[in-house]
């Protein structure tokens, strides 16, 4: 695009962490090539950091970093959040919005939490929001889901959104290590947040699900509605009954269209561990690495894959926000608004039918297999296979482990036959029961 005549626009980033100081380095080297891009000057007035002094990589110009985030936002037309969690990044953002700029964020926690508040006010102003780099980094899915499939009807959305847990599970899968291992290789290589609790207990792939799954079914999704299970509770020996089982296990983020039980349909979004069929798609994501499976109605089934998280990879998300910025000042008028006109409601999680897939260890007696079998038949729960080991333990009481995959159920019909294995006689423990997805 040829330079036209027009202003240098001003970019402002608060934050000069390891995303922040890539999108300031890339914005600054490769400035000529985006302005072309763009068709205007691009000029990065400051970084707001809390010490001008802590050494960065790579490094930020002197001149460019300020302590006052507030002044910065006032005059710029572009500005980057990249501070991450909610205070201040939500009062800067608002400022930053009622100033007339249109903002650049890679925050999944503020918009899972003040989305719609941020969205209105954007729309007041007619400025635009962006952030692509909220999930899955340098993955493209929010702006095709904003845009390319708006006008095709979704039916699910299955995505591993969270990359260190995929690491970990990854590794008790193809490496044999234990949950311990893996987490202390995970966080010995930095894939695990300074509290481990947001990756392994599920809370970050929990916002991104909120995320995405309002933007699949144009319903404001807050995240306290998903359904959140972390990874904690998978052993050894339920990785290994998978690979048995022909699956793998992940942690997914799902959001799905579901018949209510009072008629119509809803949405249920929800992150779990989950059994993967080993020929999907998904079942090959390694490492790190992320991916999101689209599951519509027209374009049919569409993968998205890729670096999940990363300084430059997600810059290089940040960047393609700043471009489309950019050039939406140039051509003039207001911001893209969200789309929530389907309202659809958010149903709870006992509403989702899926497989199953439940671990037993039993009394190794006579008849075990026929009072099993008649707590699933009980609540309609129909067993598709039955897989039981050799017993173990003292002769006079034996115990023998059942594996149990199930026919589609509900999860509220899943609950009851769980609940009244836990009070049969025949049965010692419930060891564990996930769910099969991909299917």
């Amino acid at each position: 695009m040829p330079m036209i005549d027009y202003r240098n626009l001003k970019i402002a980033i608060l934050g000069g962490g390891n995303v922040g100081a890539n999108v300031a380095n890339l914005l600054l080297t490769h400035r000529d090539e985006l302005e072309a891009r763009v068709g205007a000057g691009l000029e990065v007035v400051g970084v707001a950091v809390r010490d001008p002094a802590a050494e960065r990589t790579p490094a930020i110009p002197a001149e460019l970093l300020t302590t006052d985030a507030h002044a910065l936002v006032t005059g710029a037309d572009i500005v980057v959040e990249l501070i991450g969690g909610i205070e201040p990044a939500r009062t800067l953002v608002l400022e930053a919005l009622r100033a007339g700029a249109d903002v650049i964020t890679a925050n999944k926690a503020l918009l899972a939490t003040h989305g719609e508040e941020l969205f209105e006010e954007a729309a007041q102003v007619g400025a635009q929001l962006h952030y692509e780099a909220a999930v899955a980094a340098a993955i493209p899915i929010i702006r095709p889901l904003r845009e390319s499939l708006a006008g095709d009807r979704i039916r699910r959305i299955l995505g591993i959104v969270n990359g260190s847990t995929n690491f970990i599970l990854d590794k008790m899968d193809t490496e044999g290590w234990t949950t311990e291992e893996a987490m202390r290789v995970a966080s010995e290589l930095g894939y695990l947040e300074a509290d481990p609790t947001l990756d392994v207990e599920g809370y970050d792939a929990a916002q991104k699900a909120a995320i995405l799954a309002g933007l699949a079914f144009h319903t404001r999704v807050p995240v306290d509605a998903v359904h959140r299970e972390g990874i904690t509770k998978v052993t050894s020996d339920d990785i290994a009954a998978a690979k048995a089982a022909g699956y793998v296990v992940k942690l997914l983020a799902i959001a799905e269209r579901v018949r209510s039980p009072l008629g119509g349909e809803g949405i249920v979004t929800r992150v779990h561990p989950a059994l993967v069929p080993r020929e999907h798609p998904l079942a090959a994501v390694h490492g790190g690495h992320n991916a999101v499976f689209v599951e519509a109605e027209f374009a049919g089934s569409l993968m998205f894959y890729g670096a999940g998280a990363g300084g430059v990879q997600t810059a290089s998300a940040v960047l393609g926000d700043i471009v489309s910025a950019a050039r939406r000042h140039l051509a003039g008028g207001p911001g893209v608004a969200e789309s929530t006109s389907a309202d659809l409601p958010i149903l709870p999680f006992d509403a989702v039918s899926t497989r199953y897939q439940i671990v037993l260890e039993v009394a190794d007696v006579p008849g075990v297999l026929a009072q099993v079998a008649s707590a699933f038949a009980e609540h309609g729960v129909s067993i598709e296979q039955f897989q039981q080991s050799a017993a173990r333990g003292e002769d006079a009481d034996p115990t023998a482990t059942l594996v149990v995959v199930t026919h589609e159920a509900r999860e509220s019909a899943l609950a009851a036959t769980v609940e009244a294995l836990n009070g049969s006689p025949a049965v010692r423990r419930v060891a564990s029961v996930i769910r099969v997805e991909g299917l």
